[in-house]
């Protein structure tokens, strides 16, 4: 059951600034000619150009965008016909729902009319002001005529979401679940509990879906639909069915799904176990459905059961239909919402549950890894790829279908602009996939008997990314792969402890030997150290036997550097290393040097670092202009820090004219080129924006870049080793799967660019 309480929820709507939603402008208005355009005189314009060609109002307003919300509140929730005015909160909701997962805009319309006529004619003269209307808790048979009359009349996408939402993501459930238990469509027997609006919409695209109309057995608080009966209206008569049985008790024997949208605790245990073999059961009243989750499980073990609910697995929730199919309407500026779109949205549910679930989604719902079976048969809320699924699955069948008024011609560059819109895109993560996809390399991963370093490589391997060979314990991984169904076929394992290690690790040893015997190491050291996962890894890539290493998931930091810097050393004269991060926000990439080595570095070793952390940003296409960040601005303090990082830029200037770097100088000059210019014109960095900061120790570099993961909207990737001679790499301990993932694509990128050549420090 719901956990908060009556109050909580009172207090959510009221608290602050009272409701949901609010009018945000998105134009300029801070001066008189900002609001000269915005209003009079120079809002004249635009509406000239739409008096003379009616398209354009999707140029010069937000009418593509904006959505309205109408209910006349009689039928809210389950509260029943609580009026309009008392709905209101309801909309706010929906509006809510719209503009968090699909950036759609909204206006909640609540009309205090009921007849049909009267209704009707309101929303048909608002209706110039929207790209789309969604119709919302409007009782039966009403909301049927309503919606008819306004599809015909209007020729924007007119959708009633009680009747069509939960219809699309009951069906995409519904086709997984067939598939699952192996029955076809055509043969299966639906019993159907209830007889409103949703109850019909759900029934009739089963049907159009190629369940057969024969086979569909409906109920109303009065029983089954029969063709004796003489109170069946219209849009009931056409389910009726010549039958003697008319309880659910005796209709749901044999049948191999249950939809159910009428009341909690209708459909028992005995009901269940009547059903046929692999029944599927879909108990969708809310907030209690006609049969637990716990109680469906007891009544058989072979059932799906899906829910309305948040707290079980297979929810049926509308939001993984409504604000998907209204962008995808929106932008294509559809003149309706058709059934070959509806459909569209359907199998693209469908697909995308079958897809690798993000991690970001297994955490929200508490999974080590969410799977297409019994218990996930539908895609989650949170999934943040529904917008790049379902959107343009919609957008492409209003454009085959000819209700599109707006072609798509590049569906690539489509999808990006959903997912800049969500603030779901990054540019530097894509190029660099691509580039690490254009020429995947070797990569041995440490910890492969780790999950999260499992399923990162599952992910690698399926998206092209890289070539992994696995290094940990054989029977684990292999205990990992089948629990979490991640296919290993295929792929190199190795595991030290097993015999046929045994001549590779000797010649490893050997090779260690010779490059450490006079530098304290013995023969008996070397093979010992060959046992460790870390040594053994970066001997591989030393051997030329693997391209890359990343390791560092279950153990320390330095224990993953140690073997690099011992084994294939460094790539400049004077051995430094320094660690990066990559901080992604949405104004663009930063990179944070050094994160993660020197504890107290001296100036050679700042202007060292920035030289490396230079060469690094340039492999991702980025011209760096870099900052070396203080507590004092351009000598205002002359010891400690600032001197050393002041001396670190005097010598970069000298040395490296050519780049564009300067220092010391606090953050907020750093990052505010407008405030630096003004206080500090004569900074070599003039007004360009930093996107390189380099720190003055490991503790104020760390304490930031881990400041700003906490407590900002960034993602975080890294560290990147800078300076080693071969594509060494080195996870956070416990890095999750995504930060695995993109270290591997930074490794395969390395490896790529990687040459032997030594740079002069």
């Amino acid at each position: 059951m719901a956990s908060f309480t009556k109050q909580d929820a009172l207090d959510y709507h009221e608290n602050g600034k009272p409701g949901k939603i609010e009018v945000v402008p998105t134009k300029p208005y801070s001066t008189q000619h900002d609001l000269s355009l915005a209003y009079s005189p120079g809002v004249a314009d635009p509406c000239l150009e739409i008096e003379k060609n009616p398209d354009d109002i999707y140029r010069y307003t937000s009418k593509g965008n904006l959505v309205a919300v109408v209910s006349n509140g009689t039928a809210v929730l389950g509260l029943g016909n609580i009026g309009a005015a008392a709905g209101k909160p309801v909309m706010e909701g929906k509006g809510l729902l719209f503009k968090v997962f699909a950036d759609v805009d909204v206006f909640d319309i609540e009309v205090d009319e009921t007849n049909v006529d009267d209704f009707v004619k309101v929303v048909k003269a608002i209706s110039p002001t929207f790209g789309g209307i969604n119709l919302e808790d409007i009782k039966a048979p009403e909301c049927f005529e309503i919606e008819k009359r306004l599809q015909q009349e209007l020729d924007i996408p007119v959708f009633h979401d009680d009747q069509h939402g939960t219809a699309i993501i009951s069906a995409a459930g519904l086709i997984n679940a067939l598939e699952l238990v192996d029955k076809d469509i055509a043969t299966i027997k639906v019993v159907v509990n209830g007889a409103g609006a949703s109850a019909i919409m759900c029934t009739k695209l089963y049907i159009s879906l190629g369940v057969l109309p024969k086979n569909v057995y409906m109920l109303d608080s009065k029983g089954l639909l029969t063709k004796s009966r003489d109170d069946l209206n219209k849009y009931k008569v056409e389910f009726a069915q010549d039958s003697d049985s008319v309880h659910l008790e005796d209709v749901i024997k044999d049948a191999d799904v249950f939809l159910g949208l009428s009341k909690g605790n209708i459909l028992t245990k005995e009901m269940v176990r009547s059903m046929n073999d692999n029944p599927i059961v879909f108990a969708l009243a809310n907030p209690v459905p006609e049969i637990s989750y716990e109680e469906a499980k007891a009544a058989r073990e072979d059932v799906i059961i899906a829910t309305g609910r948040s707290d079980y697995p297979n929810q049926i929730n509308n939001v993984l239909g409504f604000p998907f199919i209204f962008r995808g309407a929106l932008d294509v500026r559809a003149k309706a919402i058709n059934e070959e779109m509806k459909k569209a949205a359907v199998y693209a549910l469908a697909d995308l549950a079958k897809q690798d679930v993000p991690e970001k989604v297994n955490a929200a719902y508490k999974s080590q890894n969410l799977i297409f079976g019994r218990d996930y048969i539908i895609p989650k809320p949170v999934d943040p790829r529904l917008i790049t699924v379902v959107a343009p699955a919609v957008a492409k069948s209003a454009i085959e279908t000819g209700v599109a008024r707006k072609k798509i011609d590049d569906w690539e560059v489509y999808r990006i602009e959903l997912m800049k819109r969500m603030g779901l895109y990054n540019k530097l993560v894509r190029d660099v996939t691509y580039k690490a996809k254009s020429d995947p390399k070797k990569i041995v991963f440490a910890d492969a008997d780790h999950f999260k370093v499992l399923k990162a490589i599952d992910i690698v391997r399926n998206e092209g990314i890289a070539q992994p060979v696995l290094l940990g314990d054989r029977n684990t991984i292999l205990q990992l792969a089948e629990e979490n169904k991640i296919s290993v076929e295929g792929l190199q394992i190795i595991d030290t402890k097993e015999q046929e290690q045994k001549e590779r690790k000797e010649k490893y040893a050997q090779m260690l030997f010779e490059k450490r015997m006079r530098k304290g190491l013995n023969k008996e050291d070397a093979c010992r150290l060959m046992n460790d996962r870390n040594y053994f890894g970066v001997m591989m890539v030393e051997a030329g036997e693997a391209d890359g290493f990343l390791g560092g998931f279950a153990s320390k930091y330095a224990d993953t550097i140690r073997p690099a810097l011992q084994i294939v050393g460094s790539n400049n004269t004077l051995n430094h290393i320094a660690g990066m991060y990559i901080v992604m926000t949405k104004k663009g990439p930063y990179f944070f040097a050094d994160t993660t080595v020197n504890y107290q570095p001296s100036s050679r070793t700042l202007a060292d670092t920035t030289l490396l952390t230079v060469n690094e940003v340039k492999k991702f296409n980025i011209e760096p202009v870099v900052a070396l960040v203080s507590y004092s601005n351009f000598g205002s303090t002359r010891q400690g820090s600032p001197l050393r990082v002041r001396k670190a830029v005097q010598y970069l200037h000298e040395n490296y004219p050519g780049l564009l770097v300067d220092g010391e100088m606090q953050a907020n000059y750093a990052f505010n080129a407008e405030l630096r210019m003004k206080k500090f014109p004569f900074t070599k960095l003039g007004s360009r924006e930093v996107n390189t900061v380099i720190f003055p120790s490991l503790s104020a570099g760390n304490i930031a870049y881990k400041m700003m993961q906490q407590l900002g909207q960034v993602e975080i990737i890294g560290p990147v080793l800078l300076g080693i001679r071969k594509p060494i790499h080195v996870l956070q301990m416990q890095s999750s799967v995504r930060e695995i993932v993109d270290m591997a694509t930074i490794t395969v990128v390395d490896a790529q660019t990687k040459d032997n050549e030594i740079i002069e420090l």
